[in-house]
């Protein structure tokens, strides 16, 4: 069992930056695979970022691609995800995920985690 709690949502203009924060507790934390997504009302959950157990590999969309960076501390059970020159098509909630599973392409396919966050809200202001 795992749980996640994000923090570090905000509203933020265009341009600026926010680290989002995920605290994980459970002790197979470390061999899970870790994964951002985003949604928006009306609108399916959409992958981010992923990152392996290791820390070593990382998949990310191509919208956020040299502007987010997906990191883990598994010693402290932390996840983040730094965001740089944010956009307004950037607002979402943006939720925490653990998935048992080995790394793949499957990483980008939310109905393969396990376990979610609550999600936090961040806001790009133009």
């Amino acid at each position: 069992q795992v749980q996640l709690v994000e923090s570090g949502g905000a509203l933020v203009q265009a341009g600026g930056s926010l680290r989002l924060s995920c605290t994980a507790s459970g002790r197979t934390f470390r061999t899970y695979t870790m994964g951002w997504f985003r949604q928006n009302p009306g609108k399916e959950r959409e992958f981010v970022a992923g990152i392996n157990w290791t820390g070593d590999l990382t998949y990310y969309t191509d919208s956020v691609k040299d502007r987010f960076t997906i990191s883990r501390d598994n010693g402290e059970s932390m996840v983040y995800l730094q965001m740089n020159s944010l956009k307004p098509e950037d607002t979402a909630v943006y939720y925490c995920a653990a998935a048992d599973l080995a790394w793949s392409m499957s990483v980008v396919n939310p109905t393969r985690y396990d376990y979610w966050g609550q999600g936090t809200q961040v806001t790009v202001s133009s």
